[in-house]
């Protein structure tokens, strides 16, 4: 079975038009990526409602529990198989204030050493022309989806 995912595309208007929140994962695979490694800020989960795993995972990765009226924005299919629902809401987060929690593994790989490592790294605002080029691409619908259902 498919792992499962729920988060949240967090966006806001500015002058120059609507800007969507998105997360840059942590540890040193991710370190040197930046097309299409960002992500909406997401976790897994299993037997739960997905917008309450959503918000955890929001407030966890990022240190703010989000709120408002959360718009579904449905279902994607990962590359790598994982399924992800995310729900829409309309905020604003500074990104300097991120407050990510940890993750250990090896490394460097094989030195039986365990280091930590944040699950976030950075958390950035973007236009949806950049946000295209930098979210996961599967999670590009779901910037479509936000643009579609806010007219």
């Amino acid at each position: 079975m498919a792992k499962r995912s729920a988060g949240i595309l967090m966006h806001r208007a500015r002058g120059k038009g609507l800007e969507v929140l998105l997360v840059h994962p942590g540890g040193p695979f991710w370190a040197k990526k930046d097309a299409g490694a960002w992500s909406i800020p997401k976790g897994e989960y299993e037997g739960e409602d997905p917008l309450a795993c959503a918000v955890r995972e929001f407030e966890e990765e990022l240190g703010l529990r989000p709120d408002g009226d959360f718009i579904d924005l449905g279902e994607i299919r990962q590359a790598g198989g994982k399924q992800v629902v995310a729900f829409a809401v309309e905020g604003d987060f500074d990104p300097s204030a991120l407050l990510s929690n940890d993750f250990e593994m090896e490394w460097p790989p094989r030195s039986g050493k365990q280091q930590s490592f944040p699950e976030i790294d950075r958390a950035e605002w973007f236009s949806l022309d950049e946000a295209r080029v930098r979210i996961n691409a599967a999670q590009a619908d779901f910037l479509d989806r936000l643009v579609e259902l806010l007219g």
